[in-house]
């Protein structure tokens, strides 16, 4: 008796294992940013993402061991670091894509070759968050493309949003009084109040001095930076030694204040992508506007 409910019971987790095997799943249809039924014939196993915030958004649902390849700018967590890198989005590696053997390609709007990586029969989901509820819309359908339930991607979109209002807490009154300016290239290019970022400000309670009306990310005229004094600059290390070679840049009281706050290369990235970190994103930018509210205002000399 007790070797027959032994090899019941084995029996039971064999074919239980059988049913829940992504090798077995039932074929599922997701929808991408072009309003298209894409069919995956089961839940993706073998992934490439050309896509920065794409590729963490597959880590952050705990599927980078799907991964066989990403884009040249995908670089966290650190294991995606050893992949092959498949070219970008203005250039993708069509050939080495199709030799990695994916069954779902991961890529923007604005990618090129889509045509010609579905006509060699690859699947290609297409999809390109903007804002936090398109990084909430795109996290729920990759985790369904991965056979993830729904469940999944809902506790780690809560998490990102707890982590977004514990930075807002942890704002001073001084700091969220502070109007600022983010620069996301050192074009330069800003980040507005219609962008990611500008929406991440708002949701801290800080103004930015650029408006929604300029679009997301406008090529900014130095001068009107200097027209709209903010007080407080962010940006990335890339814009540090451009700055004071701006006109009118040199007088502005943030610089002269040093409330300015210049991110590395790996914390730039966390600013400028629309997915899952997004809550550090928020943490550095309070961590930046702590401390430059903070700093005494000198004299005008």
């Amino acid at each position: 008796m007790v070797e027959g409910r032994a090899i019941a019971r084995t029996l039971r987790l064999f074919f239980g294992a059988l049913c829940f095997s992504p090798m077995l799943a039932a074929a599922l249809t997701v929808q991408d940013d072009r309003h298209q039924a894409v069919e995956l014939a089961r839940p993706a196993q073998r992934i490439v993402s050309l896509l920065p915030s794409l590729t963490e958004t597959v880590c952050a649902l705990g599927a980078c061991n799907r991964l066989v390849g990403v884009d040249r700018y995908s670089n966290w967590p650190a294991s995606v670091n050893t992949l092959p890198r498949l070219g970008g989005g203005i250039d993708p590696n069509i050939e080495a894509i199709v030799a990695a053997r994916p069954d779902l390609v991961l890529l923007a709007g604005s990618t090129r070759g889509v045509e010609r990586l579905q006509s060699l029969g690859l699947t290609v989901l297409q999809l390109e968050p903007r804002t936090h509820e398109d990084t909430e819309r795109v996290l729920h359908t990759v985790a369904a493309a991965l056979g993830l339930p729904r469940s999944e991607s809902e506790r780690v979109w809560r998490e990102i949003e707890a982590g977004v209002k514990a930075a807002a807490q942890s704002l001073t009154p001084a700091a969220r009084a502070q109007r600022v300016y983010v620069e996301v290239s050192p074009a330069p290019y800003g980040a507005s109040e219609s962008s990611f970022i500008g929406e991440t400000l708002r949701r801290l309670g800080v103004g930015n001095i650029l408006p929604a009306a300029m679009g997301p990310f406008p090529k900014v005229n130095p001068e009107f930076v200097v027209r709209a004094q903010p007080d407080a600059i962010l940006i990335g290390d890339s814009s540090r030694a451009s700055m004071v070679q701006r006109p009118g840049w040199a007088q502005l009281p943030a610089l002269r204040d040093q409330r300015v706050c210049a991110f590395p290369q790996t914390q730039a990235d966390i600013l400028v992508r629309p997915g899952p970190r997004l809550a550090e994103a928020a943490q550095l930018m309070v961590q930046c506007l702590n401390r430059t509210a903070a700093l005494p205002h000198k004299a005008q000399p």
